[in-house]
C-alpha cells in the first residue's frame, strides 16, 4: 500500500462487537479496522492485518454502531484493528457520527502502532481526529516486551494517553493514564 491508501485503507471492517468488556474502561462498542501495515510479530489479530478482510464499511455500519452506542450503559465506542490510522475512510466518518450523535456524553478509545509524536506532528487528517478522541493507546505490539495484564495494552512499550490532557499540556508524561 502507498500514499493515500496508506492513511485511508480498502474501506473494510474487520468485525464490531457491541458489548466489549476489555477494549477500553467500561461496557464499550468495539470496531475492528481491516488492515495494518505493521504487521507485529505475535499480533493477537493477525486476520485483520488483511485490507480487504470482513466486510466493506457502508454508513449502515455507522448506523449499527451508532444504534450499539445508544443504551446508557455503554460508555463509549472502541476503535482497534488492524491500523486505524491506515483506515481514515473508515474512522474518520465513524468519530464524526459518533460525535454528532453523543457529543462529549460518552468516549472514544482508539489503539494505534504509530506514537502519539508522530501523529502529532503530521498536520493532516490523522492529527485532526486526535482531537475528538479521548484516549490513544500507542505504540507496536513487542511480543518480548509482552506482559499478561497489562491495562488496555499488551506489551510494555505502549501508552494509554489521556489526549485532552496531551492536547492541553503538550506533555506525554502528564497524560499518560495508566502505568
Amino acid at each position: 500500500m502507498k500514499g493515500a491508501l496508506l492513511t485511508q485503507g480498502s474501506g473494510y471492517v474487520a468485525k464490531i462487537e457491541s458489548h466489549s468488556f476489555v477494549d477500553g474502561e467500561g461496557v464499550r462498542c468495539s470496531l475492528y479496522v481491516s488492515g495494518c501495515p505493521f504487521r507485529c510479530p505475535g499480533c493477537y489479530n493477525v486476520a485483520a492485518q488483511h485490507f480487504r478482510y470482513g466486510e466493506p464499511f457502508t454508513d449502515d455500519v455507522i448506523a449499527e454502531v451508532i444504534l450499539a452506542c445508544e443504551p446508557s450503559y455503554i460508555s463509549g465506542l472502541s476503535i482497534l484493528g488492524g491500523e486505524p490510522f491506515c483506515n481514515l475512510a473508515v474512522i474518520a466518518p465513524l468519530i464524526r457520527a459518533f460525535r454528532e450523535r453523543f457529543g462529549h456524553t460518552k468516549n472514544i478509545w482508539v489503539w494505534t502502532g504509530y506514537q502519539l509524536e508522530y501523529l502529532w506532528r503530521q498536520h493532516d487528517e490523522r492529527t485532526a481526529l486526535l482531537h475528538e478522541i479521548d484516549m490513544l493507546v500507542d505504540g507496536m505490539f513487542i511480543q518480548t516486551l509482552y506482559r499478561p495484564n497489562l491495562a488496555y495494552r499488551g506489551s510494555l512499550n505502549q501508552r494509554v494517553i489521556h489526549l485532552p490532557t496531551y492536547i492541553e499540556t503538550q506533555s506525554v508524561a502528564q497524560a499518560i493514564y495508566v502505568e
